[in-house]
């Protein structure tokens, strides 16, 4: 066990000189240096690009991505404000960046601003009412937040002091749950010792102003990201397994957060597997370790989960979860580096590729962090390596078919030269949501007093369709769409199955 501790002390005293140890070893493969120089010296990672995004990466079916953001170096957790602009922490940085929400329509953030600078190493946010919670290395602060100007509205103010920030593992994430309690977990110093501290490798619950604090779970080595289902109120937390043990051991896990539990580290892994490095443990009279409710593959580095509402998508996404895989640092073939969706089913919880491509044959191009819904229903990811954040929306459009009858006509009789080579199918699902998102059916539902838009294809044609969108008549607002949305809308309306 020393040995693999100096090792690994000088990985991360001695970053160049450690990745070389590591590749003669055998134990990471040249094509992650890159990606571990950005991790310990914060060297550059690769550009985050629409052409990449169209090109490398894969969803399941009916369902889109798009390059929301970037020019945001080691973006990672990310926090919706009532506004609907997207807060990013930077903990290299030291600030929290303001996202301005697409007001544009062009499917891109409006403007990326600083909010708030000077702090150390932040990383966890969240809101209670107008106060914004930030969590840094070793203390928690807050401040009030204008939603409506996107802006501070007051002095920024510590309420939780004295927390320790050394060691590998020195972030803290910060949650309000629905009690109106403030949760923060706290990571490990070390790989595998026990802790002085015995805060670290917990989670804590305290009142909103700081006060009342009290450790309600142990034996959690670094759950960066936790969140709770909706359908049970039940917290769930990502967790790290320990490194140095081989390419496929420890797994990294889900568990299930209760008061008082034990979750095993540093003296289990795993599902209550004893370490061999630790020996027993010397509280086994008082305390027995809970297994965790998920394993997800070793040194996937699973970091934020956020449970969907999944309205509109497909019913097997009504029970789910996405998690971010940050990817591993210390395999001899890199692995993680995706989205994964859980899906709770009466078998147990099943885990899924969501957005992949992040990893291929070593050549690593992204690394996830965080995931947040904003109030469009989209899925937001962000990315530190790329420093970007993508869009994911749902495009498949359940139940609805286009009259392929009816395209055939109208495609024929249209001058319209984007008509030739467009995917009709995928155009229908984003016009879907288009229409949807922007509470169309408020005013073309079919209901008494309403515009009907049944068989319009007998009326219109497509130029017609979008000429009336840019210039609508009155009460129809003016939406800022850009050309591809006005298109969509345009073959929703036209060939939709009503």
């Amino acid at each position: 066990m020393r040995k693999l501790l100096y090792i690994f002390v000088a990985i991360l005293m001695l970053p160049v000189l450690g990745i070389g140890a590591l590749i003669a070893m055998g134990t990471i493969d040249t094509s992650s240096v890159r990606m571990m120089l950005n991790v310990m010296g914060g060297f550059g990672g690769p550009e985050a690009s629409d052409e990449v995004v169209q090109q490398r990466y894969a969803l399941p079916d009916g369902f889109a991505l798009e390059l929301y953001a970037n020019n945001i170096p080691k973006a990672r957790f990310l926090r919706f404000t009532a506004g609907g602009d997207l807060l990013v922490s930077r903990p290299h940085a030291g600030d929290i960046v303001l996202v301005r929400r697409d007001a544009d329509g062009d499917g891109k953030a409006d403007a990326i601003e600083t909010l708030i600078g000077e702090l150390k190493r932040p990383l966890g946010l969240d809101f209670a009412g107008d106060w914004l919670y930030i969590a840094e290395n070793d203390q928690i602060g807050r401040v009030k937040f204008d939603a409506d100007k996107g802006q501070l509205a007051g002095d920024y103010q510590p309420v939780i002091q004295g927390l320790t920030g050394n060691g590998n593992h020195w972030s803290k994430t910060v949650r309000i749950g629905a009690d109106q309690k403030l949760y923060l977990a706290q990571g490990s110093t070390c790989n595998i010792c026990e802790e002085q501290d015995e805060r670290r490798a917990t989670m804590m619950r305290f009142d909103l102003d700081g006060s009342n604090g009290e450790i309600i779970a142990t034996g959690l080595r670094n759950s960066v990201g936790f969140d709770w289902a909706p359908w049970n109120g039940l917290m769930y937390a990502t967790d790290n397994g320990r490194d140095l043990m081989g390419d496929d051991y420890p797994p990294c896990e889900l568990n299930q957060i209760s008061d008082g539990n034990f979750y095993g580290w540093p003296y289990f892994n795993g599902d209550n597997e004893p370490d061999p490095d630790m020996g027993p443990d010397p509280r086994a009279a008082e305390r027995s370790p809970t297994a965790p409710v998920h394993g997800f593959r070793a040194h996937n580095a699973p970091l934020g989960v956020t449970f969907l509402n999944a309205e509109g998508w497909p019913s097997d996404y009504e029970r789910s979860a996405l998690v971010a895989l940050h990817g591993s640092w210390n395999r001899s073939e890199p692995d993680g580096y995706k989205v994964v969706s859980l899906h709770w089913t009466d078998a147990g919880i099943e885990e899924r590729d969501f957005l992949s491509g992040f990893e291929r044959d070593g050549d690593i191009s992204g690394r996830p962090v965080d995931i947040a819904q904003g109030p469009d229903g989209a899925i937001y990811i962000s990315d530190d390596y790329a420093g970007a954040i993508y869009r994911v929306t749902y495009t498949g459009g359940d139940g609805v078919s286009i009259k392929m009858d009816v395209a055939e006509k109208v495609v024929a009789a249209s001058n319209d030269d984007w008509l030739a080579d467009a995917d009709l199918e995928a155009l229908l699902g984003e016009g879907q949501q288009l229409y949807t998102d922007n509470g169309c059916a408020e005013c073309h539902g079919g209901g008494e007093g309403q515009v009907d838009l049944q068989d319009l294809h007998q009326r219109l044609n497509h130029a017609q369709v979008i000429d009336a969108l840019k210039a609508p008549q009155a009460p129809m607002p003016i939406y800022p769409f850009n050309e591809r949305q006005y298109q969509a809308l345009s073959v929703y309306l036209l060939y939709q199955e009503r």
